[in-house]
């Protein structure tokens, strides 16, 4: 099935994401825990293409596992800032070889030491979705938006129009990177809307159940920290049971909160840990199904 159907269903949907090991001694592992999460049954799982594609050669297998052992629609992250254009026809070759119908196209971080663009290479995710929808036309598109802003826009306007230009090229659906105060998020929905961008949208909540996940996130992402957040970290942050509970509690009212308000799709970003999936399902048990 493709992610779209799901979205445009008028349902409540709960998704999960989840990433590919960086070596190959931590297949097994890493197979483990995806099997649990997928064994949860959500409407859909993601899996993340690495920085710089590095872990690419697992993301259609481990996206492949998941629609054909669990029966859960899958979709497979696809960054172009370090591939050609027949590096990336090959992936998707590799997609529809598999029976993948839903790719999250993405530019990716540019390698600190690269010359970029080379030649025959993509420059923006626009370009990466433009190849897709006239490569394989019956793929389904997801992109990414960021509710702060992209780091490297001048301004939230200049950043929305970007988004725009990425709808226009042949986006179905669009899934924000993780923020930790909602009203960021229902300010921005209203913007992009503005902005004439009226795709669906999965609002990404990050579960933060440890203090040193937290500070690795703001130095890459810069993220704003409410002050009840902060006051979470500060209190918990040395206890790590107590700030694993902590951060499953403030995930699930930031869901909860969402629904409530209308924002109807939500892509959990698991680390790959089965049972903070589970937990925050579990609490969204009654939610989730209405």
């Amino acid at each position: 099935m493709q992610v779209k159907e799901i979205l445009n269903s008028g349902k409540v949907t709960l998704s999960f994401e989840v990433f590919p090991p960086k070596t190959s001694d931590a297949f097994e592992a890493v197979d483990a825990a995806v099997n649990q999460i997928a064994a949860l049954r959500p409407d859909f799982m993601s899996v993340t293409y690495g920085a710089g594609g590095g872990t690419s050669a697992y993301t259609v297998r481990i996206a492949k596992d998941i629609k054909e052992k669990y029966g859960v629609t899958s979709l497979a992250h696809l960054s172009c800032v370090s591939s050609t254009r027949e590096q990336v026809r090959g992936m998707l070759d590799q997609m529809k070889e598999n029976g993948i119908e839903n790719v999250l196209a993405l530019r990716g971080d540019i390698p600190k030491d690269a010359t970029f663009p080379l030649a025959n290479q993509y420059h923006y995710a626009s370009e990466l979705i433009e190849e897709i929808r006239n490569y394989a036309p019956n793929l389904c598109i997801g992109a990414a938006c960021y509710p702060e802003g992209h780091p490297e826009s001048a301004n939230k306007a200049e950043d929305i129009q970007h988004l725009k230009e990425k709808v226009d090229a042949g986006v179905d659906f669009i899934t924000t990177q993780m923020f930790f105060d909602n009203a960021i998020l229902h300010n921005y929905l209203y913007r992009i809307r503005e902005a004439g961008v009226n795709v669906p949208v999965c609002a990404g909540i990050m579960p933060v159940t440890a203090a040193s996940q937290m500070k690795r996130i703001f130095q890459l992402s810069g993220t704003y920290l409410p002050a009840r957040f902060k006051s979470i970290l500060d209190r918990f942050g040395g206890n790590p049971a107590a700030m694993k509970q902590a951060g499953i509690a403030y995930a699930t009212e930031q869901i909860i909160d969402l629904i409530a308000n209308g924002v109807d799709h939500i892509h959990v970003y698991t680390m790959n840990k089965p049972e903070i999936a589970a937990q925050i399902q579990a609490n969204l048990s009654e939610i989730i199904n209405l």
